[in-house]
Order: structure tokens, then sequence, then C-alpha cells
């Protein structure tokens, strides 16, 4: 039997579909598995603690077909209420980490807070592949949330300081250090000044006073798998 022409069309275009589909990438397409926030959840350095700054990446790489991923926030936490210390760093996973451009950032923890990381402010883009504006531009949002020191680990306070908003619970008063994603600023210190991860505290934790050293509230998130 002879079957007319569009019924071998159609098959022909079902199996380019099935096909297209059965070689997309896991995590609904996209392989991007590094970003910064292009949002704050809403209340400063009040993030819901590290499970709300987590749920924020997943709806934010959910929004863009990278939720099949686990993504966690880069933010550390000081030791408190029992509870130990948390080190952004081992947060992660193993990398490597690729930007919503298709970039790699890192192809490792040890590459990542090492001299040879591709951070910057060309390719330490939001999950919608923007560019976050930083210093000389005519809105500043540089300062990215970390609580962290260059290598990762938590910047511990000294007595009666804050460096985490309350662990991520602070929206008013408190401070965090923050890092500059563009590796440009004021700081005095050139290394702080180009450090992604760890530059300087921040003057409160309430979206005014972020803002006030150049920060929006926005943080890094990576893929762990």
């Amino acid at each position: 039997m002879r079957f007319p022409r569009r019924v071998y069309w159609g098959a022909a275009c079902a199996a380019a579909v099935l096909a297209a589909c059965s070689s997309a990438p896991p995590g609904g397409g996209n392989p991007m598995s590094f970003f910064i926030t292009s949002t704050n959840p809403g209340q400063g350095g009040n993030l819901g603690g590290l499970a709300g700054a987590d749920a924020h990446c997943q709806r934010l790489a959910t929004a863009t077909g990278a939720g099949g991923k686990t993504w966690r926030a880069y933010l550390s936490t000081t030791a408190a209420n029992g509870q130990p210390a948390v080190n952004a760093r081992d947060r992660i996973g193993a990398g490597p980490w690729v930007n919503a451009k298709g970039v790699t950032v890192a192809a490792s923890v040890a590459d990542l807070h090492g001299p040879n990381a591709r951070l910057g402010k060309d390719t330490s883009l939001t999950e919608k592949g923007e560019v976050v504006t930083g210093y000389g531009d005519a809105v500043n949002r540089h300062d990215i949330l970390t609580g962290s020191r260059p290598d990762g680990t938590v910047a511990v306070p000294e007595p009666g300081k804050d460096t985490t908003c309350g662990n991520w619970t602070r929206g008013e008063g408190g401070s965090a250090i923050v890092g500059h994603h563009d590796l440009k600023g004021l700081n005095p210190d050139p290394v702080a000044n180009a450090s992604w991860n760890s530059s300087h505290g921040t003057r409160g934790c309430s979206l005014p006073q972020l803002a006030q050293s150049g920060s929006t509230g926005l943080f890094y998130c990576f893929a762990t798998k």
C-alpha cells in the first residue's frame, strides 16, 4: 500500500522532534550551572537562612529551564545556636560551572578560588544572561552577598560584629561580607577590590543600607549536579 506523501512527512517530523527531545541536556534543556541572582527575595539580608536562599536560586533557575539541577546559594554562615559554621565553598558541588552564555567560569572548587577563575563583570551574569551593573555605572550593584573569606570559608566576625546578616535572617542592622563581581571598587586594598567573594562589610542588612555600599542584595548560585 502506498501512503500519501504528507504521511511520510508527518512521520519524519515526529521522529525529528523525538530525537531533539532525547538529546536535550538535563535540567530542562539549559546547561547553565552558575549565575548571580537577578533579584533579591525582598528583605535585604534576610534571605530566610540558607534554605530560603537556596529556594530563591532554585526558583530563578527553574524559570530559565535549568530547574532540573540542585541549586545552592554561595553563602557562608557562622556557628550559632548549637549549629556548626557552614562554608560557602562546601555547598556548591565539585564543578565545572558554566554561565548562561555557556562560558566555563571555573573547573573545580580549587579553580574557583584560585587565580585562574574566569569570574568578572562579563562572565558573572544573571540567570537571564544579563550583565549586573557595577563600579562606574549609573547604578552600582557590584556588592554580592557571601559572608565569606577569599578561600570560600566563613568570615568569622569579631565579638559583637556580624558578617552574615545574622546567618541571613536579618533585614535590618547587622552587616555582611560582600565580594565585587566586577573586580573593581574604592577599597584602599586593591586585592580586596579584585575579590569576587570577599571585599568588605556592608553598612547594614536592609535594602537601603545595602545600597549605601553598592548592593541590591544579590548573591551567587551554583548547581551542585
